[in-house]
């Protein structure tokens, strides 16, 4: 059983660097647009808090996370906009108080979790180790968004290997939504990690490949790049089509983004 604390606490160090990002921006920056089509600064802030409640209360609450699930079973292609809409349009200052007492009862809740816990989501039921990484992942993914709008650099940590493992165990996943079937044979993962580090993942002698930078799998599972702009190597065509089709993320299958000019 995963000792779900690590994670928890590299979830909270994720959050407070974001949080150092928006804490002292103006009305006008709270509004600059991000990559995310029709989302501002203040729609990813309001989407993080969004989850968030909503992973507190699949934690605290599984009655009343079920009916946000058929909330979003009736209108399952506009839910998370009319969530982050419904949030991006409040004061910038209430919006940040209520983004920072979700996260932090989402933390608490998630550390006083029972152990062998698992709680309902809008995939597969989840471990507290399980909720606590699939919210760093979106975090990191929004921070991205957000250091774009603003024109800075968020520099990738080795927390980042929560968002390989989530990425690596989502293949499955991934080629299951776009009504795919899964490949049956193992994959292995090799990738370098931020401080130079190799994470490896599957078994050496597996046929199908998948090498480069830990950074751009992260970028490619969370959709924020186009694979084409990224150093990723597939070896064996079933890994190759992961590559064009990963997500690390719940729900149906995300746009992606546009190569950069000049890439395919």
């Amino acid at each position: 059983m995963a000792d779900p604390t690590p994670v928890i606490e590299d979830l909270r160090a994720e959050s407070d660097e974001l949080d150092q990002l928006v804490a002292e921006l103006s009305p006008e920056q709270w509004a600059l647009p991000t990559p995310a089509p029709g989302w501002t600064v203040a729609h990813q802030i309001a989407h993080l808090a969004w989850t968030d409640r909503s992973a507190l209360l699949a934690v605290t609450d599984p009655g009343a996370f079920q009916a946000l699930v058929e909330k979003a079973l009736a209108a399952p292609g506009s839910f998370v906009d009319e969530g982050a809409e419904e949030g991006a349009a409040r004061p910038p200052a209430e919006l940040l108080a209520d983004w920072r007492a979700g996260r932090t009862a989402l933390g608490e809740a998630l550390r006083g979790a029972p152990p062998g816990g698992r709680f309902p989501w809008y995939g597969p039921p989840m471990s507290a180790a399980s909720m606590a990484t699939a919210r760093l992942m979106e975090t990191w993914a929004h921070s991205l968004d957000v250091a774009d709008a603003l024109g800075v650099v968020h520099p990738p940590t080795d927390r980042l290997r929560h968002v390989v493992r989530l990425g690596v165990r989502t293949r499955d996943f991934a080629f299951g939504v776009h009504g795919l079937t899964p490949p049956a044979e193992e994959f292995r993962v090799e990738l370098t990690a931020p401080s130079g580090e190799s994470w490896a993942y599957g078994s050496e002698g597996a046929a199908q490949r998948v090498t480069g930078p830990a950074l751009d799998f992260c970028l490619l599972v969370t959709q924020r790049a186009h694979r084409g702009d990224l150093a990723l190597t597939a070896v064996g065509p079933d890994a190759d089509r992961w590559l064009d089709i990963a997500q690390a993320f719940a729900g149906p299958p995300g746009t992606g983004r546009p190569p950069r000019e000049g890439t395919r």
